[in-house]
């Protein structure tokens, strides 16, 4: 795996993000627990990565860091070159709840980042996000008015409404039916083509890290460790009716399942 590079505009790989040595302790009244250990791992502009482990192996602690939201104890993780000691302005979440304000419409919901920033141009990137995700129509709704799948959306849009240049997603379907949660990825699938975001997503679905990504992480119980990165060539666009029986998605769906069942599955 690639290693820490000094600043510079891209960081001497031209990856986006490189991890390098990466490790994360918290400090429990219980004693010290050792989420993350010797994470290394780059990610190219513009790639999709899914990332899949047992329950409690730190893909959470890993997302975060990677967001500015929480530090390395060791190591350390670079976003075109430099440090990340902090939100990076080019960086959009997407939580497994969408949450959002009951008390705001949709597109107020959806403008509420470029809101807070003061900025004035909110409406018409608002309502080019609501098309693009299918919420048109919707946007002086509550989200009361909305489907689980459909409020999804509209936390993709407020995630996207400043434009990041990646998109951090944490289970973002986890709560979903099985047919909502199929639509959904087709509809993340559709929506990363047409934006050329890096994404990088974390799920506990198989079937949906394959479906979805360039590349699948696979780490261990914890300490989280990266026990594979493993390439998907599966070509794109992807379908449901298909990959099914695609000799590759086969293969690799046994293999990954066989790296988790060794580490006591997943969640």
């Amino acid at each position: 795996m690639l290693r820490a590079v000094e600043e510079s505009p891209q960081g001497a790989s031209g990856a986006l993000i490189e991890i390098s040595g990466a490790g994360k302790t918290y400090r429990t009244k219980g004693g010290d627990v050792r989420a993350l250990d010797g994470i290394d791992l780059s990610i190219a502009d513009g790639e999709f990565v899914s990332i899949v482990g047992p329950s409690g192996c730190g893909k959470s602690t890993l997302l975060r860091i990677l967001a500015g939201l929480d530090d390395c104890t060791d190591g350390e993780a670079r976003m075109e070159g430099r440090a990340i000691s902090g939100p990076p302005p080019g960086v959009g979440v997407v939580f497994q709840s969408a949450n959002l304000l009951p008390w705001l419409t949709v597109r107020q919901n959806v403008e509420l980042p470029i809101r807070v920033g003061g900025r004035h141009d909110r409406s018409t990137k608002a309502e080019e996000l609501l098309s693009m995700t299918g919420l048109e129509g919707f946007g002086d709704r509550f989200p009361y008015e909305l489907s689980g799948g459909m409020q999804q959306r509209a936390g993709i849009c407020r995630a996207l409404i400043r434009n990041p240049q990646m998109l951090l997603m944490d289970e973002p379907f986890g709560a979903l039916d099985a047919l909502t949660r199929e639509r959904m990825n087709l509809e993340l699938q559709r929506i990363w083509q047409s934006s050329n975001k890096t994404v990088v997503l974390i799920t506990h679905s198989i079937s949906e890290a394959i479906f979805l990504a360039d590349r699948v992480v696979v780490m261990s119980s914890r300490p989280g460790k990266i026990l594979r990165d493993i390439p998907v060539s599966i070509p794109r666009p992807r379908a449901f009716e298909t990959i099914l029986s695609n000799s590759e998605y086969t293969r690799l769906s046994r293999d990954i399942r066989k790296l988790l069942n060794a580490q006591g599955g997943v969640e």
